[in-house]
C-alpha cells in the first residue's frame, strides 16, 4: 500500500507546501503591490479558497468521466501558470489572478478519489493518515523557511519555487503513481448526475462535517500568530514572528502523532464517530485556552491541543466520503465535501476578521464553542460510517450478473467488477444484513 500511496501523498504535499510557504509572508507582499488596500490583501491570501471552492466538484465529476491522471496533470498545469503569474506580478491585481488560478488547480479531491480507488476501504483511513501526515510535515517546513526564503531573496522566489516543485510533481504522476484499476459498474447516466451525491444523508452529514472542520481551521490560524506576535498592552504575547515555530513545530508533531490512533480506532475498531466527538472536545479546549488565557504558555497548550483535535479528524474525513459515495460518484463527492470545506476557509476567514475587528479573542472564542456544540450534536447524530462493509469475490467463482441481481435487495448497497482484479466487491449495510447472509444469498 505504500508504494501505491507515497507519490500521491508527495504530489498533494508539494502542491501544498506551495500554498503554505507564501501564507506567513504573503500580506506584508502584496499590502507592498501597486494599487493594494488592506481588503485586497486579505483577498490575496484567502482568495484562493473561493476558486477552490468553485472547482472542486468539476474537477471531481470531470475525473469520474475522464481518468484521474489526466485532471491531476490539467489541474498542475494551472497551478504552475498561477505561481508564474504570482511571481511577475508588480501590482495587486496581476497577483490576484495567479492566486486565484493557484486556487483553481483543485485536484484534492481527484487525488483523494485516486487513493480511494487503488485501496481497498479497509485500508483507506490508514492511507488518508499517510496522506494527511504529508501535507501536515509540508505546512511545519513551509512554516520555518518561508521567512528565510523571503526575507533573504525576495517573496517573488517563493511563487517560482512553488512552480519548481509543481513540475516536480507532474514527474511523479507519470513516473511513480500507478495505474487504478478498472472498474465496471451498471448505473446510469441519469444515476450520475451530481444531484445523486446529495440523496445520500450520510453524505450530506459529511459534507457539512468539512465546513464545520475547515472554517474553525481558518478561524484558529488567523488568531494564533495575531495574538503571539501582537502587542502586549493590546492582549498579545509581544513574540517576533520568528519565533512562532516555537509553538507551531511541537504542535505540529503531536497533531500528526494523534493521526495514527485515530485512524486505527475510527476505522479498525469501529469508533469514527467517537474519534469525531473526542476531537471536537480538544478544540472546545484548545479555543477555551486561546480566548481566556493570560500567559503564553497556556495559549500554546492552547495551540497543541487545536492542532491535535484538528489533525484527528484528517485520516477519516476523506475515508467516510469515499466509503458512503458510490463506485461512480467518488470524484464527485470528494469534490462536493472538499468545496464545502474550502467555503469553511473563505467563511472562518471573513468571520475571524469582522470577530477580531469588532471584538477580541474572548468573543471569538465564545463564538467558536457555540459552533462547536452545534457541530457535536450534528456527529452524534449522524449514522456511523463503519456500517459499510465489502465482500471481495473472486469473479471466477461468481456470475456478475447473479452478484448484480441481489442489488434491489435493501441491504445491499451497491456491486462492481475491478477488472484489473478480476474480484467482483458487494458493499453492504452492516446494521441489516451479515456478511454469512449476503453470501447465503449467492448461493
Amino acid at each position: 500500500m505504500i508504494k501505491q500511496i507515497m507519490p500521491l501523498s508527495l504530489i498533494v504535499a508539494l502542491r501544498f507546501f506551495g500554498l503554505f510557504i507564501v501564507l506567513p509572508v504573503l500580506s506584508i507582499y502584496a499590502l507592498e503591490m501597486e494599487g493594494a488596500t488592506p481588503f485586497l490583501a486579505g483577498l490575496v491570501v484567502g482568495g484562493y479558497a473561493l476558486t477552490q471552492a468553485v472547482f472542486q466538484i468539476p474537477f471531481g465529476m470531470m475525473s469520474d468521466k475522464f481518468g484521474r491522471r489526466h485532471i491531476i496533470f490539467f489541474g498542475l498545469i494551472i497551478f504552475i501558470i498561477g505561481s508564474v503569474i504570482a511571481a511577475l506580478s508588480d501590482n495587486i491585481y496581476m497577483l490576484l489572478l495567479g492566486r486565484f488560478l493557484q486556487g483553481a488547480g483543485a485536484i484534492g479531491s481527484v487525488v483523494s478519489a485516486m487513493i480511494a480507488d487503488l485501496v481497498r476501504e479497509e485500508q483507506r483511513a490508514h492511507a488518508m493518515a499517510i496522506m494527511g501526515g504529508t501535507i501536515a510535515m509540508s505546512f511545519a517546513v513551509a512554516m520555518i523557511i518561508a521567512p528565510i526564503i523571503g526575507g533573504n531573496w525576495g517573496i517573488d522566489k517563493l511563487f517560482w519555487l512553488t512552480a519548481i516543485l509543481s513540475i516536480l510533481a507532474i514527474a511523479v504522476l507519470f513516473t511513480s503513481v500507478p495505474k487504478p484499476p478498472r472498474i465496471v459498474h451498471t448505473y446510469t447516466e441519469e444515476e450520475s448526475t451530481i444531484l445523486q451525491v446529495f440523496k445520500d444523508k450520510a453524505l450530506v452529514r459529511m459534507y457539512v462535517t468539512f465546513f464545520f472542520h475547515w472554517l474553525i481551521m481558518t478561524m484558529a490560524f488567523f488568531i494564533i500568530p495575531l495574538v503571539l506576535t501582537g502587542a502586549i498592552e493590546n492582549g498579545g504575547f509581544g513574540w517576533e514572528k520568528a519565533a512562532l515555530w516555537k509553538v507551531y513545530m511541537p504542535a505540529t508533531i503531536l497533531g500528526v502523532l494523534s493521526m495514527a490512533p485515530a485512524a486505527i480506532f475510527g476505522e479498525k475498531y469501529g469508533k469514527g464517530k467517537e474519534i469525531f466527538m473526542i476531537s471536537i472536545g480538544a478544540i472546545v479546549i484548545a479555543f477555551i485556552a486561546m480566548g481566556f488565557s493570560n500567559t503564553a504558555w497556556v495559549f500554546g497548550v492552547g495551540v497543541v491541543f487545536f492542532f491535535i483535535g484538528f489533525n484527528m479528524f484528517e485520516p477519516l474525513l476523506q475515508s467516510f466520503v469515499a466509503k458512503f459515495a458510490r463506485v461512480h460518484q467518488k470524484g464527485a463527492a470528494l469534490g462536493v465535501a472538499n468545496t464545502f470545506g474550502y467555503s469553511g476557509i473563505f467563511v472562518g476567514g471573513l468571520l475571524a476578521g469582522w470577530l477580531m475587528q469588532h471584538y477580541d479573542r474572548g468573543v471569538m472564542a465564545m463564538v467558536v464553542l457555540a459552533i462547536s456544540a452545534v457541530w457535536f450534536v450534528w456527529v452524534f447524530t449522524m449514522p456511523s460510517p463503519n456500517n459499510r462493509g465489502n465482500i471481495y469475490l473472486p469473479l471466477d467463482l461468481f456470475p456478475r450478473e447473479k452478484v448484480h441481481a441481489i442489488t434491489s435487495h435493501p441491504a445491499i448497497v451497491e456491486s462492481y467488477v475491478n477488472e484489473t482484479e478480476q474480484i467482483i466487491v458487494v458493499k453492504y449495510n452492516k446494521d441489516l444484513i451479515d456478511e454469512d447472509e449476503v453470501r447465503g444469498m449467492l448461493s
